[in-house]
């Protein structure tokens, strides 16, 4: 199995992607402890507790994928002209500081055994412009920058930092949030932006939540011991990257 005697750490398990990866690395091999709402992962100490008693009871942290989200009702569907500043903060502060926390915290650990790997997601609308999403691209383009300027940083110390840039997967229940949250001025059915966003993949559909958290154990697996400081494109094609 590709995880075997990993440990590995989920934040924003009970969401679908955090919740596919553990599932995923699960089965892979590794010991999985997946966070919730019991870990505020906006918390220094929270999270800081939370990895010394991984540390306590597994002897080691391998693994740290950071899958938090913030719900989109208070983020997308207002145009950024009428948006008040801090709504349009929101999300830049709360992913940024999530992976950054989770992140930083990790690799101290991860440093003193010579070894570990940083993960996270962040979707196609990092690298494209769609409207009404507010600071939620901004957000995900940071978090793209600071994959690479961690890898650059922690690479000396044999630590590995990468991304996953799914495009939408319609498991997913925040890609429907998302889309209600904007389906008054797109003027699309839920069923015609799915066609719409198919129509853009190479293969005429969209990547399934199994299929992108298969990719994560990979990433996180020795096997991939060549990749870092990199976003792994998952778009379909949607993104000539």
């Amino acid at each position: 199995m590709l995880l075997s005697d990993k440990v590995a750490v989920i934040y924003g398990a009970r969401g679908a992607i955090g919740g596919a990866v553990a599932r995923a690395f699960a089965a892979e091999g590794a010991q999985v402890f997946a966070t919730g709402r019991e870990v505020d992962a906006l918390d220094e100490q929270a999270v800081d507790r939370h990895l010394q008693s991984v540390v306590d009871a597994a002897g080691r942290v391998d693994i740290s994928f950071d899958a938090i989200g913030v719900p989109d009702s208070t983020v997308v569907g207002v145009p950024l002209v009428d948006m008040d500043f801090d709504r349009f903060a929101l999300p830049i502060a709360a992913y940024t500081t999530s992976y950054f926390l989770t992140a930083r915290l990790a690799a101290r650990r991860m440093a003193a055994q010579g070894s570990g790997v940083i993960m996270t997601a962040t979707p196609l609308l990092a690298r494209i412009g769609a409207p009404l999403l507010g600071g939620y691209s901004p957000a995900m383009a940071a978090k793209d920058a600071l994959t690479r300027n961690l890898s650059a940083e922690l690479a000396p110390h044999g630590i590995r930092v990468v991304g996953l840039r799914p495009q939408a997967m319609p498991e997913s229940a925040t890609i429907k949030e998302a889309f209600e949250r904007r389906a008054e001025r797109t003027g699309l059915t839920w069923e015609e932006f799915q066609k719409f966003l198919e129509s853009r993949t190479h293969p005429g559909r969209l990547m399934t939540l199994e299929e992108m958290a298969n990719v994560a154990a990979f990433m996180a697996s020795d096997r991939a011991s060549g990749m870092t400081g990199t976003i792994v494109n998952l778009t379909m094609g949607s993104l000539d990257d």
